[in-house]
């Protein structure tokens, strides 16, 4: 679970190039020098080449359970790994734990280690490892947004190296769910420092995953390596090189030059730019899939007007959802009312997004004592006008077009909105993590579990904890906490559909939609399989046939 910042997964206009491939410190040039025949090219996998791709916003912390936005867990993802994961269809399975079993009580998990793994600096993986990162995640003086699902682990222990067992002092559902979310950290680097003031944030010592840090220049580039060592059969791809490009239209050029390997397009690049370019129709696919991502406006409940719930209620009547979703997504995706994704069983399905009803809007603002008083066609109350600024992120063009459309609806009932775009690191650095806002357009990442404590909770409001809107209800606090109490499937069910309930009663956000998920990736690519997961769990074994491969790239120390 965590900020989306891409067109979809969160995403935010800064409009530059960056610095080239080629230009940055790894020494790596094209070697192709006529146009591949992807139709007869050879299947066979093979070690080498380069695959790059782009963000809309640069990563922030390289410490997983530090880091709480989706740019710096997709290169963290790659260099640290947790027990378990999720498959392709969306089944937990072993990652670092080779097996594991759950006493009858519910409350003790064993995890079996896989043997023999090794640091990327060549120490053993031992359940050491484990324990501390579970004991670091714990301590008081971490702040971490994923801290309360281990928060309740009451007791744990490594009697070997191989074996580590955690003990619950009562049954937690999300339990096993959460060992796919916690990266395991290397006790030998990390162990005492000051996991919130490090430069191992940014420069990691010794990683796990199929790849390894090379380099990374602030708002240009990551450049990382494949780990020669890793436990899960070879890492075929040499190099991954994100760069950072702020604006989606820079991407689609750097696209259709084929400086880009892999992008999300957003909505009209996929249905309308994609098929005008014979380049990417002949080099490039793309997919389409409903992920677990949705697009929302926020409200800080901590300042005015939104503490009153006439205004909230106001401005969900005066949207238009499905405006915003064609003429921002142009319809790739569905208008939601509650925060999982459409389709699955954890939806309360009594719930629909309310109707777009102005007249109804103004209604209830008149009702609760705002008059437009100076007839300047903005409403006030007590000498003062209601208004307020939307906060969203540079270069996400849906959601600056969708904060736009709003604005428009908005004026129409009343109400003054003004915009601002904020750089996706300051954004969560300056603007989130200090709840220095009105209202924001964002995106929350899910994992298939239903869990969402850490979102919605009244005791997740503290620093760079998920619940920044300070959202308190204490119906949907005893849903939740009934939740993860229970085993039974029907009875969770029950107590999310509570929980739905209650937050689309009070309006602490305006639920938009569940968009499509639309990456493209160059066909010299293979092994790529779309499943219920999407395209990216098994991206280390991804590979480029020798025929196909297109840079030759070199293993020089970064």
């Amino acid at each position: 679970m965590g900020f989306r910042q891409g067109s979809t997964k969160l995403n935010f206009l800064h409009c530059f190039i960056v610095i080239v491939a080629f230009l940055i410190t790894s020494c790596s040039e094209p070697s192709q020098s006529s146009t591949p025949d992807y139709e007869h090219a050879s299947n066979t996998p093979a070690t080498g080449d380069r695959l790059i791709d782009a963000s809309i916003g640069d990563a922030s912390n390289l410490i997983p359970m530090i880091a709480g936005d989706a740019s710096s867990h997709a290169i963290a993802g790659q260099l640290y790994l947790s027990l378990l994961k999720y498959d392709k269809e969306l089944n937990l399975t072993g990652q670092l734990a080779k097996s594991w079993n759950i006493a009858a009580d519910n409350r003790t998990i064993t995890f079996h280690l896989r043997s023999g793994l090794r640091w990327s600096d060549g120490k053993a993986f031992t359940s050491a490892d484990c324990a501390f990162t579970l004991g670091l995640i714990q301590d008081e003086h971490t702040q971490s947004a994923y801290k309360s699902d281990y928060a309740l682990v009451s007791s744990f222990e490594a009697p070997d190296p191989l074996t580590f067992i955690v003990r619950y002092s009562e049954p937690f559902s999300p339990a096993l769910s959460s060992w796919s979310s916690l990266a395991i950290l290397p006790k030998h680097i990390f162990d005492g420092v000051d996991i919130m003031k490090t430069e191992l944030s940014r420069t990691p010592k010794a990683t796990i995953g199929p790849y390894q840090l090379a380099s990374w220049q602030s708002q240009q580039s990551i450049l990382m390596r494949a780990n020669p060592d890793y436990f899960d059969g070879p890492v075929w791809i040499s190099e991954r090189l994100t760069r950072i490009i702020p604006d989606r239209a820079t991407q689609f050029l750097e696209l259709t030059a084929e400086k880009l390997d892999s992008v999300s397009l957003s909505p009209i690049q996929y249905s309308r730019l994609f098929d005008t370019k014979e380049v990417l129709k002949n080099n490039y696919n793309r997919y389409k899939y409903l992920d677990f991502v949705y697009t929302y406006l926020g409200f800080n409940l901590k300042r005015e007007p939104f503490n009153n719930i006439h205004v909230r209620e106001a401005i969900a009547y005066a949207i238009d959802r499905q405006e915003i979703l064609d003429g921002v997504q142009l319809g790739l995706g569905e208008t939601i009312a509650s925060p999982y994704k459409p389709g699955t069983f954890w939806v309360n399905k009594h719930l629909k997004p309310r109707v777009y009803d102005p007249d109804k809007a103004k209604k209830i603002l008149i009702k609760a004592g705002w008059k437009d008083s100076d007839n300047d066609g903005i409403l006030d109350k007590n000498g003062r006008p209601l208004s307020f600024t939307i906060l969203t992120n540079n270069g996400n063009k849906q959601r600056a077009d969708a904060a736009t459309i709003m604005q428009h609806r908005l004026k129409k009932i009343g109400i003054d909105v003004h915009i601002r775009l904020v750089e996706w690191s300051a954004f969560i650095e300056n603007f989130i993590n200090n709840r220095n806002f009105d209202a924001v357009i964002l995106g929350w990442s899910l994992s298939p579990d239903p869990d969402q404590y850490t979102i919605w909770h009244s005791s997740q409001t503290g620093p760079r904890q998920f619940n920044f809107l300070s959202y308190n209800n204490a119906r949907v606090d005893k849903a939740l906490d009934s939740a993860r109490r229970t085993f039974d499937r029907q009875e969770r069910k029950r107590q999310y559909d509570i929980m739905q309930q209650e937050i689309y009663n009070d309006l602490p956000m305006v639920f938009l939609f569940a968009p499509y998920s639309l990456p493209v990736m160059h066909k010299r690519f293979h092994g790529i399989k779309p499943a219920p997961a999407g395209i990216g769990y098994n991206s280390e074994h991804w590979y480029a046939p020798a025929d196909l491969q297109k840079y030759k790239t070199t293993s020089i120390a970064p």
